[in-house]
């Protein structure tokens, strides 16, 4: 690890403190800071009331009328001199499996998204389906998952106009990035498919169905299987 990449607690809010992995958005910044989480999480003292992984930091907030700023700090300096030597790994993670229905009324920009990285549109969806992707965060809606790993070579420039409406369910390239969207809302992702399963959902224990250091692969199915996935209770 080198000094820039060693860690540093920063003041967030009054009541919120900012622990720092590194400055590169890469997988080994990325399996550092889900490894933290994991063992901040099994070791939360009162008072800490969320713990929010990012790509290269984590969000530790407090309730002040509970515990101090100073308490908490100390205590993630500890967490962090702990794990100083300690390797991060995928040990933790689970793998989930996203069945998509790439292209056609599914996959709207499935075509033109091939054609500009001069590909054939199955040869975009074969190859989509074919990384290992983990959750690197979850924002911008409820049960949003950015997800890294994407094959550099399928990077997309999001759309010039987003759209006013993406259907829920939808898998879709911006910049380096891929996601799935949770619920129908505006976006300017290139969106190449259509899964299924509900991402999000308030009324389950999880709400959300993915979570910040899961693995994800992709499957891609054909439009009756995804009739009969959505038939089926989440």
């Amino acid at each position: 690890m080198t000094s820039r990449d060693t860690p540093r607690i920063e003041t967030l809010a009054d009541d919120a403190w900012l622990v720092r992995l590194g400055e590169a958005i890469d997988p080994g910044t990325l399996r550092r800071v889900h490894e933290l989480v994991r063992g901040l999480r099994d070791d939360r003292p009162p008072g800490v009331v969320d713990i929010v992984p990012a790509y290269t930091s984590v969000g530790v907030f407090l309730d002040p009328r509970r515990t101090e700023p100073t308490r908490v700090r100390a205590w993630l300096e500890a967490q962090l001199a702990a794990r100083t030597d300690r390797a991060a790994d995928d040990a933790g993670s689970r793998l989930v499996e996203i069945p998509v229905v790439y292209g056609g009324e599914w996959g709207p920009d499935l075509e033109d998204a091939a054609g500009s990285l001069g590909m054939e549109a199955d040869a975009l969806a074969r190859r989509h389906a074919s990384g290992d992707y983990t959750v690197a965060m979850i924002g911008f809606a409820p049960g949003f998952p950015y997800l890294a790993g994407l094959d550099p070579a399928l990077a997309l420039p999001r759309l010039a106009t987003p759209r006013t409406h993406v259907p829920a369910g939808s898998v879709a390239i911006g910049g380096a990035q891929t996601g799935i969207y949770p619920r129908s809302s505006p976006g300017g992702w290139r969106i190449l498919g259509r899964t299924p399963l509900t991402l999000f959902d308030p009324t389950r224990d999880a709400p959300a169905l993915l979570q910040p250091g899961d693995r994800v692969r992709f499957r891609a199915i054909d439009p009756g299987a995804f009739d009969r996935l959505k038939e089926q209770p989440s």
